[in-house]
């Protein structure tokens, strides 16, 4: 039995190597390599065509070629250059336009927080109020009726209180801002 043996290199199964096309140095003449610039009035004339419709059909891209000595080739990269640069500045408009309203709602809110604050600070007060008018009731109350002579003969009938004076009865639980818009009212 003989063994034979291959001599040659087996192919790297690892590497994907691709080549890119190259234009070869003598096809085509010195002006056709050279990119080749719009003029002001090509450009205002595209322009023209672009804001009327940004989308670019065969037919249309031929005529505005033919009108303007251009390749149609050269037509069609001009549309697509100019509706990425039409999509970005829409980008940035918009961009703009979130910026702006994101600032308006967060002026809005730190106002409506500065209002709550406030707001906190007068129930508070309402609150403490309340609490004092309260206690100040049930001294006199209970002072009134242990002097007053007539407490025995009227039983329990206190005299009706001025509109400017709280009282809150013990023996009923309320909300205190229900009493205070209770007698919010009433002034």
């Amino acid at each position: 039995m003989s063994m034979l043996f291959y001599s040659g290199s087996y192919p790297s199964p690892k590497k994907d190597v691709r080549q890119r096309r190259r234009r070869k140095k003598g096809k085509g003449t010195e002006s056709e390599l050279k990119k080749r610039r719009l003029s002001a009035e090509q450009v205002s004339f595209l322009e023209m065509n672009f804001g009327s419709q940004q989308k670019l059909e065969s037919e249309r891209k031929a005529k505005l070629a033919s009108e303007l000595g251009l390749d149609p080739r050269q037509v069609a990269v001009w549309f697509q250059n100019r509706r990425a640069r039409w999509k970005n500045k829409q980008l940035e408009e918009d961009l703009k336009l979130l910026k702006s309203q994101y600032e308006a709602a967060a002026n809005e809110k730190r106002e409506l927080e500065a209002e709550v604050m406030e707001l906190r600070e007068k129930l508070s007060v309402a609150e403490n109020e309340i609490v004092r008018l309260t206690e100040g009731s049930n001294v006199t109350s209970k002072a009134e009726k242990s002097s007053s002579p007539s407490s025995s003969l009227m039983g329990d009938f206190e005299p009706e209180q001025p509109n400017n004076f709280m009282i809150m009865p013990d023996n009923i639980s309320i909300n205190t801002l229900e009493w205070f818009n209770y007698y919010a009212n009433l002034f």
